[in-house]
């Protein structure tokens, strides 16, 4: 019988509990379809520190060496190591992380050569259609030569790229808190970081997918309250929060006080637009509208897209864009492959600061223009019933307008919200932004009272 991946195939990523869901076998099936569906020779393997990533890594090595594909194992990385060796090398990649998800979980993120997206549009459709098939049938067959399967490491060349990209040269010292939530930032974090004039104060550097200390997840405040309270009793200069496969930081200031991923868009977009006169930045339609007036500001182009991975990096290469943010601290570089690097970000962050004498707070403040709500998500089970009251109610109101690009976005000229529906649970999730906190208070209570109503 065919195996349901409906659970475990996302939009961008395979994600699922281990082994409820998928396990080394099917892992392995990945591994052959990937080769297939890329029509790869050769390909690149890297993995996180969830205790069933090794396992399923080398399954999926396995599988993919059993149709014919060269593969190169880059063992415990950053995904935005595996988007360097994927770009560098010029193959195609697949790391094996579940992100920020509990430890129980896994996962798979592809992509082609060159770090470009694999999707349900562009490749995980198929892929998961071929693993469906072949688990019905017995698998695939093998190829008439099996590929090799060889070791490499790439970190240092991984750290020697990205500080080629930022000019650290006339940082002065500073104090930086660092919580690795026990993710792969305790791996690249001091490689990357270990030349600069820089005092590091480590927060659970230890590699342990079980997450002893909290999720590793900053888009949660919960997540951060460690960090936070480190940073104010070192009189650091300032914190910074990985994700547990290190590809998102979030920035934290000298008060403390957590900076929006907006406000660092906003800054790198700026850093970027003086190396790249009229270039083009890229950015969600949950940013704040500080983001496009920075890029305009600077003289540079924004351009609006939908929320997700894949969509930045399509809009990324479309419009030859040298940057591309979103709100939830996914930071994407035309010199890093188009691909997302928290940790590139961060080192802009630290050159932005350490090249002048303000604080952090005074740094970014000229980027915060807006009072924002923050994500907030509600449990619905008429997902559609309920936004298209939401949008029934707000569009007769004057100097309103309405867009449908992701889920509903509705704009006045001194307010504007979007409601957009999960793709994997009954929620909706609702982003308000708005001149002051009143009005965004105010326009945040009344959707939310029709979304639960």
């Amino acid at each position: 019988m065919a195996a349901d991946l409906s659970q475990i195939v996302k939009a961008y990523d395979v994600r699922g509990v281990v082994p409820d869901q998928w396990d080394e076998g099917l892992a392995e099936l990945f591994g052959a379809a990937f080769v297939q569906v890329t029509d790869a020779d050769a390909i690149v393997v890297g993995h996180d520190m969830r205790p069933s990533s090794p396992g399923l890594s080398r399954a999926f090595a396995r599988g993919a060496a059993a149709r014919g594909a060269d593969v190169t194992l880059i063992g415990l990385c950053s995904t935005d190591q595996l988007y360097f060796a994927s770009g560098r090398l010029g193959l195609p990649g697949a790391m094996f992380t579940a992100s920020h998800n509990p430890a129980q979980y896994n996962g798979i993120k592809m992509c082609r050569a060159g770090a470009a997206p694999v999707g349900q549009d562009s490749g995980l459709a198929d892929i998961r259609d071929l693993v469906a098939a072949w688990s019905a049938d017995g698998g695939p067959e093998p190829a008439a030569r099996p590929g090799t399967v060889t070791e490499r490491d790439t970190l240092t060349d991984y750290a020697a790229h990205l500080l080629s990209l930022v000019d650290l040269s006339a940082m002065r010292p500073l104090k930086v808190v660092v919580d690795a939530g026990n993710g792969m930032g305790g791996h690249t974090v001091p490689i990357v970081f270990g030349a600069l004039p820089i005092t590091l104060v480590p927060m659970y550097f230890e590699l342990d997918g079980t997450f002893p200390n909290h999720e590793a997840n900053p888009l949660d405040p919960a997540n951060v309250v460690d960090l936070q309270a480190r940073v104010v009793a070192e009189g650091a200069d300032l914190g910074l929060a990985f994700d547990g496969d290190a590809d998102r930081c979030f920035v934290v200031d000298e008060r403390g006080e957590g900076v929006s991923p907006s406000a660092i868009t906003a800054l790198v977009a700026s850093r970027e637009l003086a190396k790249h006169p009229g270039g083009t930045v890229i950015h969600n339609l949950i940013t704040s509208w500080s983001v496009p007036e920075v890029v305009r500001e600077q003289g540079g182009k924004p351009v609006r897209t939908r929320v997700g991975h894949s969509f930045i990096k399509e809009e990324m290469a479309r419009h030859g864009a040298v940057f591309g943010g979103e709100h939830s601290a996914h930071y994407y570089f035309r010199d890093f492959w188009n691909a997302d690097t928290g940790m590139l970000a961060a080192l802009h962050v630290l050159a932005a600061l350490g090249s002048q004498d303000r604080p952090l707070s005074q740094l970014v403040a000229r980027y915060d223009r807006y009072s924002a709500s923050g994500e907030i998500n509600s449990q619905v089970e008429d997902q559609a019933g309920r936004a298209a009251a939401v949008r029934e109610a707000f569009a007769a109101r004057e100097g309103v307008t309405t867009d449908h690009l992701d889920g509903l976005t509705v704009a006045a000229g001194d307010w504007w919200f979007n409601l957009r529906a999960s793709n994997t649970e009954p929620l909706l999730r609702l982003n308000v932004e708005a001149r002051d906190e009143a009005l965004m208070t105010k326009i945040r209570d009344e959707v939310l009272a029709l979304v639960r109503a």
